[in-house]
């Protein structure tokens, strides 16, 4: 992590100069600049010596090549450049306050860096909000609905609207929303490890992900219903067509480069996963601001100011009870064990009953079960037939293949009793012999190979 020192204007000037379009009339000659402008950046901010943070009208610019969407060239170098810049200028970290002692017993201090440029624009609740987005206001930060604008975007591509593979546009849009999720990544973590030592609240509220979420600008639920649509539903029908277009290239030489070149195909299924990657990421970066709200709600810590919000392992909750086949498909992609446990978890406990309830700010807590303790309710026989009853057998069946998935490498069952090689508080669950569940859970290289059957007599 570099120190940020002043700007050379001259440097600035003349780097800026690079991007003035007069007298350009090739498009290829416009590219060109750019690349240029972004070389020129790299090498004064990374690559020199004595490297100094570039100015905000230098990381607009950067910012808006990527917005602009020319080119899968352009699109690509300027969002490496922007996270390059991120991590050798990040806008918040932690260091060690006490130089005299050790790293591992100096105490962590966050620092916020309050002149960095930033490309979100959030808590004033922008006037441009609302606004038509248009190539004159690509460089400015992105604000809650831009954000929300951008995500509908995404889901538009995912269901196969308005879709051309030859538009560098989609891919831009997707890189841009990687990039908007590494930046709420990078405010974020550091806030949250120190609010986990100091139980500060205000470090929290005052994050961008928090302020996202908060504006009234946009619809929350509605923002978390698309990222779910995206991650369960995927760009299968995407994949298919760039395999189609790489195999039909040979066969079309009246075609343009961009529409055949095998490139694009590569690029677009790559962008896709890390697309996916970013927004599984971007639902965990809420889930556990949402762990640390709760917990500073338990402090008294919250004020009406925090506003009140459906947590999104209720939301997630919520969609997935509904539909079979987006639990299903949500449960399959959904890689973080930790939070795939405690929407499982909790999804069990909506249909278990509970025999003590706690209040707001109580300090006990009901949604305390384990996984082992929802094994244990299957070992009696009229509460499994109860869950069966309100859950339906393949649902059952699927909730605890992925919970023993999650759990170990493999886990088996005999006639009544339950084995799991890696968790010794899971053996030895039994289950009464007149309604028993039986589980045949094996790993060997493919998670997917799953079974669970349930049998009453």
């Amino acid at each position: 992590m570099e120190k940020r020192g002043p700007i050379n204007r001259v440097i600035e000037e003349n780097i800026l100069a690079i991007l003035d379009a007069s007298g350009l009339n090739d498009a290829r000659d416009y590219d060109d600049d750019r690349l240029t402008f972004l070389e020129a950046v790299r090498a004064s901010s990374i690559v020199a010596e004595n490297t100094t943070a570039p100015s905000s009208k230098i990381y607009g610019a950067v910012f808006q090549i990527l917005r602009d969407g020319r080119s899968l060239e352009l699109a690509m170098a300027s969002y490496q450049l922007l996270r390059e810049l991120d991590e050798r200028f990040p806008r918040v970290y932690l260091s060690h306050g006490d130089k005299s002692e050790s790293p591992c017993r100096a105490p962590l201090e966050l620092h916020v860096v309050k002149e960095a440029w930033s490309p979100f624009v959030l808590g004033l609740e922008s006037s441009s909000s609302g606004r038509e987005v248009t190539d004159k206001n690509l460089g400015e930060p992105m604000d809650s609905y831009r954000f929300l604008v951008l995500v509908q975007g995404i889901i538009q591509l995912a269901d196969g609207m308005s879709f051309q593979v030859s538009d560098p546009k989609h891919l831009g849009n997707m890189l841009l929303f990687q990039y908007l999720v590494s930046v709420l990544e990078g405010d974020f973590l550091p806030r949250n490890a120190i609010y986990k030592e100091t139980k500060n609240w205000v470090l929290l509220r005052e994050s961008l992900l928090n302020m996202l979420l908060g504006s009234r600008r946009i619809s929350y639920r509605n923002l978390i219903k698309d990222c779910l649509s995206i991650i369960s539903k995927g760009f299968h029908s995407h994949a298919k067509c760039s395999t189609h277009e790489m195999e039909h290239a040979e066969k079309s030489p009246a075609r343009t480069v961009n529409e055949h070149d095998p490139s694009w195909a590569f690029a677009l299924v790559e962008l896709e996963k890390e697309t996916c990657i970013a927004l599984q990421k971007f639902l965990e970066l809420i889930m556990e601001l949402d762990k640390s709200k709760k917990q500073a709600d338990l402090h008294g810590q919250t004020s009406r100011a925090d506003g009140v919000r459906t947590p999104l392992v209720d939301v997630i909750l919520d969609e997935l009870t509904y539909d079979d086949d987006l639990l299903l498909q949500f449960l399959l992609v959904f890689y973080d064990p930790k939070w795939k446990m405690e929407i499982i978890l909790q999804y069990f406990r909506k249909y278990i009953s509970k025999p003590a309830t706690r209040t707001r700010r109580s300090n006990v807590s009901s949604d305390d079960d384990t996984f082992h303790d929802i094994l244990r309710c299957f070992s009696n026989g009229k509460t499994t037939k109860s869950i069966i009853r309100k859950i339906s057998v393949d649902v059952g069946q699927l909730l605890l293949a992925h919970g023993f998935q999650e759990h170990g490498d493999y886990a088996f069952c005999k006639r009544s009793t339950v084995h799991c090689c890696n968790d010794p508080y899971i053996k030895n669950v039994g289950f009464e012999n007149n309604y028993c569940c039986y589980v045949f859970l094996s790993w060997r290289g493919d998670p997917k190979v799953l079974s669970i059957h349930f049998d009453g007599n």
